[in-house]
């Protein structure tokens, strides 16, 4: 596999003597309230980096499933919050242009927390786009079924919603009720990609969401979000495995020491579980070299929002 293939599985085959389905579907909702999790389960495969950090997806990730006779374009945003910096402005920013350019919306709430805060201001926002939205109460198993229940009703009255699907996106429990919704849902039409891909994300990208993931996880509230991955070699040998070189770039030069850790030992333990998951995924060797370079004010940086998929803020 090269760097320019997508990330590709084996996917459905759908029926010749029915119409086909497809369409974008865009979640939205709150940090942290479990769109990348949901994505890849209804993907049935990781295309999207999961922590327990809230931002960690920076900018839209599609995730491509076969459900029935639909191809379902899944649109995994950034967390919709009230933002402070540049970046900040700019994962906001595309959160909200992959909801106006999707056929459905799905407003992921984390039924917890409920519609405090960021909720109760993207509600206010979706008032606003013309799209069909669907609500999805995520994480049932935590709350008690009259919580669940004024839940919707608080959230149907201040949005029209079409439909309320009650979910575990770590279990899949509700996951198959709003597959088959979706599936009959979106319009007839030809499937957008090949039957095989579950992704339009290309593989170096992929390998820098995947080591990016595994520096949240390991570093946990140590490393402040100044923190960006880049691939900057793929090489594929001869022998069947692949050497990947990939850096690290943080803003000050006391935040690399917090990445390389004591003796090395925290730069080990992300290239580690990095290389494990990207063999895995590759389904061959890898080699995995990690560098921290400092980049000052990388965050003012247009260069950097495009390699993450990002536009640039203006003013």
């Amino acid at each position: 596999m090269t760097d320019n293939d997508n990330m590709a599985a084996a996917g459905g085959e759908h029926s010749g003597d029915q119409p086909t389905h497809s369409g974008f579907v865009a979640l939205i909702g709150p940090t942290n309230a479990g769109k990348s999790t949901l994505v890849n389960r209804l993907v049935g495969a990781k295309v999207s980096i999961v922590s327990h950090k809230v931002q960690t997806t920076r900018a839209v990730m599609r995730g491509i499933a076969i459900h029935q006779n639909a191809q379902i374009v899944f649109m995994d945003t950034p967390g919709i919050f009230k933002p402070r910096r540049k970046l900040d402005r700019a994962m906001v920013t595309s959160a909200w242009s992959g909801a106006k350019d999707a056929d459905l919306i799905l407003l992921l709430i984390d039924s917890e927390r409920g519609l405090r805060g960021d909720a109760e201001a993207i509600l206010e926002g979706l008032k606003e786009v013309p799209q069909p939205k669907i609500l999805v109460l995520n994480k049932i198993d935590r709350v008690q079924p009259e919580q669940l229940l004024k839940l919707t009703a608080a959230a149907n009255e201040a949005v029209r919603f079409e439909r309320t699907f009650m979910i575990s996106a770590t279990t899949g429990s509700g996951c198959d009720d709003l597959m088959d919704y979706l599936a009959t849902t979106l319009p007839e039409g030809p499937w957008y990609y090949p039957e095989d891909q579950i992704s339009d994300l290309p593989m170096r990208q992929l390998a820098a969401e995947i080591t990016r993931e595994k520096l949240f996880l390991r570093l946990h509230q140590e490393l402040p979000y100044a923190s960006h991955v880049e691939t900057e070699k793929w090489e594929e040998r001869k022998d069947g495995s692949v050497r990947i070189e990939q850096v690290i770039y943080v803003e000050r030069e006391s935040q690399k020491k917090i990445v390389l850790g004591k003796a090395g030992e925290a730069i080990k333990a992300i290239s580690t579980a990095s290389r494990k998951e990207l063999s895995e995924i590759l389904e061959q060797p890898v080699h995995l070299f990690l560098f921290v370079k400092v980049r000052e004010n990388w965050g003012n940086d247009p260069e950097r929002y495009r390699e993450m998929g990002l536009e640039f803020p203006k003013g």
